[in-house]
């Protein structure tokens, strides 16, 4: 996306729910990354998603999510890289993990190519590649044995590697060197033919589809939603915000990390993150904390996902297990663990909003020991939730879980978030 970007309009997407590699993708493109998930949204929504937001770039690349075939089932393509390259008439160039590989690489790359024929793989890029001479056996190997095009390789390098950490890779902020970054980045690509790539994207079939512009009134005209943007909350799929804005809502961010205090509004939408790493700097911005728990006491409406909803209880425990006050909202203790506790597609029965099902996502490794009574807002059908149960604490108007949501779901939640607010009026 880098090098594209040199001497092009690049529009970058990603497959399947997440937020750290669309920042990546921003930061080499200049665009914000727009996320193409066949479980939350449906066919038609991913390819007049796709059009609409393609449409003032020159090229659109999509990076897939695990392997090219995985979804959420055994045998359906649901939630899949190879679903999205077909909903929206993509070639796919397949990135290979080479290491140790010859002509076991042809064997696998013959089979993706037949696995699904309606899948077009025009190419193959080899990762991890020790040298020359395993480069010349590979790309030997798969254009005689497999008949499909090498278009470069990339040599195994510790040094130009990102680092990760719990919830992947870290995320590039402040204090990142964004120039050495992105110049890194683009170095792998010496041997990698990127006309070439340019030459298939080109070749893609036209994808054709009516989509009707939305005219929908501005029901949350005069609303105002403040939005943490910052090291502890940055994750958020920029069409949820987005999509306050069509409604008539005015999004206002700032950064609590770095001492902001609580902005006056109507919506206070808290987005995941990494609170723990910085859950010192939180406690200390007692003017952020103390204005949550008012605004929650005096009835606004307030939504936190993940991190956001650990900001939203009474204390964070970080890894070390040092404890760290927070707003206190709901009465229960976030606690971070060293393994997992949950990563999953999510279906949920909405309890508080009305009958009907909602469908998110969840990866996390912090639990959250409820101390109290509380009410919940979702029963789990897919997923862990809080408790494998229930999801999503309630106390008035104020609503915390584990669940992120997309704004181009079916059940469109921040329509209803913003409909409830004009509501209570």
């Amino acid at each position: 996306m880098a090098s594209l970007s040199k001497c092009s309009t690049v529009q970058p997407y990603k497959v399947g729910p997440d937020f750290i590699d669309p920042m990546y993708h921003s930061l080499a493109t200049g665009r914000p990354s727009r996320n193409l998930d066949g479980y939350m949204m449906s066919k038609d929504t991913i390819t007049s998603h796709f059009q609409r937001t393609s449409s003032s770039a020159d090229i659109s690349v999509v990076e897939g999510v695990r392997g090219l075939y995985e979804g959420i089932d055994a045998i359906e393509d649901t939630a899949s890289t190879a679903q999205i390259a077909k909903f929206i008439k993509a070639p796919v160039v397949l990135v290979m993990d080479s290491r140790s590989l010859t002509r076991s690489a042809a064997a696998m790359v013959k089979g993706f190519k037949s696995f699904d024929p309606d899948v077009d793989i025009a190419g193959v890029i080899l990762n991890n590649v020790s040298g020359e001479a395993h480069k010349r056996k590979l790309c030997r190997a798969i254009t005689e044995l497999a008949d499909t095009e090498v278009l470069g390789v990339v040599y195994r390098d510790r040094e130009r590697s990102i680092p990760g950490r719990h919830l992947g890779l870290v995320t590039p902020d402040s204090q990142t060197d964004l120039k050495e970054l992105r110049e890194n980045l683009e170095s792998l690509l010496e041997e990698v033919d990127v006309d070439r790539i340019r030459d298939i994207a080109d070749s893609a079939t036209d994808l054709v589809v009516d989509y009707e512009q939305c005219n929908e009134s501005m029901i949350g005209n005069g609303l105002v939603a403040a939005v943490p943007y910052d090291r502890s909350f940055c994750f958020y799929y920029p069409e949820n915000l987005e999509r306050l804005e069509e409604l008539g809502v005015k999004v206002i961010r700032y950064s609590p990390t770095d001492g902001d205090d609580l902005p006056d509004a109507d919506i206070h939408y808290l987005g995941g993150g990494y609170p723990e790493l910085y859950a010192d700097l939180l406690s200390e911005n007692k003017a952020f904390l103390s204005g949550l728990k008012d605004a929650h006491d005096e009835g606004s409406f307030i939504r936190g996902e993940c991190g956001g909803m650990m900001a939203m209880c009474d204390g964070i425990s970080d890894m070390d297990g040092r404890q760290h006050d927070m707003a206190g909202i709901f009465p229960a203790e976030a606690g971070m663990n060293a393994r997992r506790q949950g990563l999953s597609y999510v279906e949920a029965e909405i309890i508080a909003e009305g009958r009907g099902l909602t469908r998110g996502h969840e990866f996390h490794y912090s639990n959250v020991t409820v101390k109290g009574k509380v009410d919940f807002a979702y029963r789990m059908r897919r997923g862990k939730g809080i408790d494998g149960v229930y999801d999503g604490l309630m106390s008035k108007n104020s609503i915390g879980t584990y669940m992120h949501r997309h704004a181009l779901a079916d059940d469109d939640p921040m329509h209803k978030l913003v409909a409830a607010v004009v509501r209570s009026r």
